[in-house]
């Protein structure tokens, strides 16, 4: 069982309401048990809903209640992001899922670069709340843009 970004296999849960669609993680459902799973959804928020971002030093400033996630109009929809992580992560217990395949750059799913916060397109380095907190419990997240057949099987042991 994978845990991907519901936007990665084409759902139109992204910001904007569009999709993230990318063939290379739509066709691993050939051969794995992909499990979409959209953190902003599940944290209540809606489709599509205003660009947010994480300010603070990191996202574990954010699960520890230190940091914030805003939306661009400056509302706090912090609640929503660790909502909907938590809501994740018991996705991700439930199926006994060890790894994630995570929409890179986002403030729920970024994994090694997520924007800065102020809104101006610049990364700096850290992960989404979502992944966060799925790392913070055992779980190995990627994205999209390191991920392909060889990686997968090697990183679940399988031999084809």
């Amino acid at each position: 069982m994978i845990l991907v970004s519901a936007c990665l296999l084409g759902v139109c849960c992204k910001y904007s309401g569009g999709d993230n669609k990318n063939q290379k993680v739509v066709d691993l459902i050939k051969k794995y048990n992909l499990i979409p799973v959209c953190p902003e959804q599940l944290g209540g928020l809606s489709t599509p809903r205003k660009p947010a971002e994480i300010q603070a030093e990191d996202a574990k400033k954010v699960l520890d209640g230190i940091g914030k996630v805003v939306n661009v109009c400056g509302e706090d929809v912090t609640q929503n992001f660790v909502k909907g992580a938590y809501e994740t992560l018991k996705l991700a217990n439930l199926y006994d899922v060890k790894i994630a395949i995570f929409k890179s750059k986002s403030p729920s799913c970024g994994c090694g670069f997520i924007y800065d916060g102020s809104f101006s397109g610049k990364l700096k380095s850290g992960n989404g709340v979502t992944t966060e907190l799925l790392i913070q419990n055992g779980i190995k997240v990627y994205t999209e843009d390191d991920i392909d057949y060889k990686t997968i099987e090697k990183i679940m042991k399988i031999d084809y």
